[in-house]
């Protein structure tokens, strides 16, 4: 009997956990929504604040390939030459892009 109320519980929380990280998140969009509003009223407002509201976030970059990385890393190390042109290629090539 014990072990089926902990189950219970142990549901019942994380169904709550994740509701409320919805709730958060929300409130989370509304308050910079907001805030980007500024010092609008009346109508402005309203439509301003529903394309907001409703806008998806941005997806995040994709990672770049190795080569891709290559090329990014050569095209940033224009001008550089010998031994700074070779710092600046290894950090470039093994930072997270």
């Amino acid at each position: 009997m014990k072990l089926a109320l902990g189950a219970l519980a142990m549901v019942l929380g994380c169904g709550f956990t994740t509701a409320w990280a919805a709730d958060n998140a929300q409130q989370s969009k509304m308050t910079d929504c907001n805030q980007q509003a500024g010092d609008k009223k009346g109508d402005d407002r309203k439509a301003f604040m529903k394309q907001c509201l409703s806008a998806k976030p941005a997806e995040p970059p994709k990672p770049l390939t190795p080569q891709e990385r290559m090329k990014q890393c050569n095209k940033d190390a224009t001008g550089k030459t010998g031994d700074e042109r070779k710092a600046f290629m290894s950090d470039c090539l093994k930072a997270d892009k």
